[in-house]
């Protein structure tokens, strides 16, 4: 019987080694990635820091999406241009954009994306208390329209914006590529046909496979900055910036930052 009990005691501190053990790897990975996001959430404030000086330096503010090489702290980041006329400004767009923006991106049958493009011009010029039309104030004010779950709006987040300061419409020059997917109204070829013309810097591309109705050539000294950190295989950590680079802010800064985010997603190849 003795024999039996501590049988059963070793048993027992066994599993519960074995138990301790498995929380303890499961911990130091957790706290591993957590460094490892902490880590390339500063190298990609940096490179986001670096592309500001150099776009600041340069003489006039990009008008078209372009992407560039970074190399900084042994390694070599990828940073992307988006000048806030190419993406769609939520308190903007009409009922024809919104509705492809809805259809393409957002994955919704025609008939319910035309329908919830009207539901969101029609909360957007929803009016307060003193009369005055209450608009969009942040991206995730979309959260708030009936209809938009959190599915959807993570689909449409990173092509929309608030900070536009163009038309109702979107330049082609300026769109990145999943922008101009919506553009070429999911016509996949067209879209990166046209963007891999950009990215080689031919001249003169022909837009012809767009939608002319949906575009035009508006611009802003508005842009968005976004430094793409990978962090193991299939992840990266994407940290973007939406600033005027023309409007200094008060503490001297050369130029004025509306948003910040960051997210970790799967990678992807950025061609």
């Amino acid at each position: 019987m003795a024999l039996i009990a501590v049988l059963w005691l070793v048993a027992a501190l066994s599993i519960m080694v074995a138990s301790l053990s498995t929380s303890i790897r499961q911990e130091a990975r957790t706290l591993s990635g957590k460094r490892d996001m902490v880590a390339a959430q500063a190298v990609g404030d940096a490179v986001v820091q670096l592309v500001l000086q150099k776009v600041r330096a340069a003489e006039r503010v990009p008008d078209q999406w372009s992407q560039l090489n970074v190399a900084y702290s042994g390694q070599t980041v990828v940073a992307q241009i988006t000048p806030l006329t190419g993406l769609i400004d939520l308190n903007q767009a009409d009922l024809p954009l919104l509705s492809r923006l809805l259809t393409v991106a957002g994955e919704l049958a025609p008939e319910h994306a035309a329908a919830l493009a009207q539901t969101i011009i029609d909360t957007r010029q929803q009016r307060d208390s003193r009369g005055s039309v209450m608009r969009f104030e942040a991206e995730e004010d979309l959260l708030k329209v009936p209809g938009v779950t959190y599915d959807l709006y993570a689909r449409l987040v990173s092509l929309v914006t608030l900070e536009g300061r163009g038309s109702s419409r979107v330049n082609a020059k300026a769109a990145p590529p999943p922008v101009l997917l919506v553009l070429a109204n999911g016509d996949v070829r067209t879209a990166e046909m046209i963007h891999a013309k950009r990215l080689s810097g031919d001249v003169g591309i022909d837009m012809s496979g767009l939608d002319t109705s949906l575009t035009d050539n508006s611009s802003s000294n508005r842009l968005k900055i976004t430094a793409v950190v990978p962090v193991d295989a299939g992840k990266s950590v994407h940290v973007s910036r939406s600033v005027d680079v023309m409007a200094p802010a008060p503490d001297g800064t050369p130029w004025s930052t509306y948003r910040t985010s960051s997210s970790i997603q799967l990678t992807t190849p950025v061609n």
